[in-house]
């Protein structure tokens, strides 16, 4: 059995799974995106090839034998795109909570019905239908429990948000002892420059009492500054639009000192150093083409 545990985002990994991109199939057509910087990509023809992204993942999964991480991988379905693990579930203390994504993404999740199977019945979590959650904004740290979602009446029409409040809701109701501390992001099914699709895209901690953030992806400042108050603005690399569109903010904490970064990302890269962190650069940058980067390609389900 795998005995569940994480409290954080940046406690020692111990065990994780990574998507994969083998057989992501062709390149898809335009109505059938989720995202608005895939359909850039492919409106450019410049959407990533299959070989590059299996590169870029191979070079994550050689820093997370480095660091005697235990890797799962999802079972290869033909002509799927896997690689976002972080969408289809999420890992809160010793509890797995299957996301309700996306319907056409359910194939995703039998994918992993092996590592799911292997967890204690009692802590396999399934929302109820009504309410929509995504890893990729859901972030435990310690006695809070941050969540990205999206309330407007227009919520339907946008394909990019992926958290509803009754996702909040539920949420709280299955950790009481936490505070669940929700932030509304700004939404765009058209302008990849003007939508944080997760809070990862514009948000992580790392470290012990640092983040990474970007003011545009919250619709609210107020909730935007709880965040600089709460980490204090010292603790705080703010990353430009630009920079939050090449997806800054999504890196990966195998430890409290140890971050997995895109390798052109020189300016947060260079600060992290001068932090005293340990920076694994790794090339990202096809991937990062369909607006998602280390955070949502990787599941962690044990941290010390």
């Amino acid at each position: 059995m795998i005995q569940l545990n994480i409290q954080n985002e940046t406690s020692r990994l111990r065990s994780v799974i990574l998507g994969t991109a083998q057989s992501n199939g062709p390149v898809p057509k335009i109505e059938d995106c989720y995202d608005p910087k895939s359909i850039e990509h492919i409106k450019a023809g410049t959407y990533p090839k299959e070989e590059d992204m299996i590169i870029e993942m191979e070079a994550v999964a050689a820093v997370f034998k480095k660091y005697d991480v235990t890797v799962y991988r999802p079972e290869v379905i033909k002509d799927c795109n896997q690689i976002f693990s972080r969408d289809i579930a999420f890992v809160i203390e010793d509890k797995i909570i299957r996301a309700n994504i996306l319907p056409n993404r359910e194939k995703e999740i039998e994918a992993i019905r092996y590592v799911w199977e292997q967890i204690a019945p009692e802590n396999r979590i399934i929302l109820p239908e009504e309410c929509h959650a995504e890893g990729g904004d859901v972030m435990p740290w310690n006695d809070y429990i941050f969540v990205g979602t999206y309330s407007g009446d227009d919520y339907p029409d946008y394909i990019t948000a992926r958290t509803n409040m009754d996702a909040v809701i539920a949420i709280q109701e299955l950790f009481p002892h936490k505070t669940v501390k929700s932030f509304e992001l700004r939404k765009s099914n058209t302008d990849p420059k003007e939508n944080a699709l997760h809070l990862d895209c514009c948000f992580q901690p790392i470290g012990t009492n640092k983040a990474i953030l970007h003011k545009n992806g919250f619709l609210i400042e107020r909730e935007y500054q709880w965040l600089v108050d709460f980490f204090g603005k010292d603790n705080v690399f703010e990353i430009t639009k630009e920079e939050m569109y090449n997806m800054n903010s999504n890196v990966f904490s195998i430890s409290e000192e140890v971050i997995i970064s895109e390798k052109n990302f020189t300016r947060l890269n260079t600060w992290l150093r001068e932090q005293g962190f340990t920076v694994e650069e790794v090339p990202y940058a096809e991937i990062a083409k369909q607006e998602g980067l280390l955070r949502c390609s990787t599941l962690p389900l044990i941290r010390d």
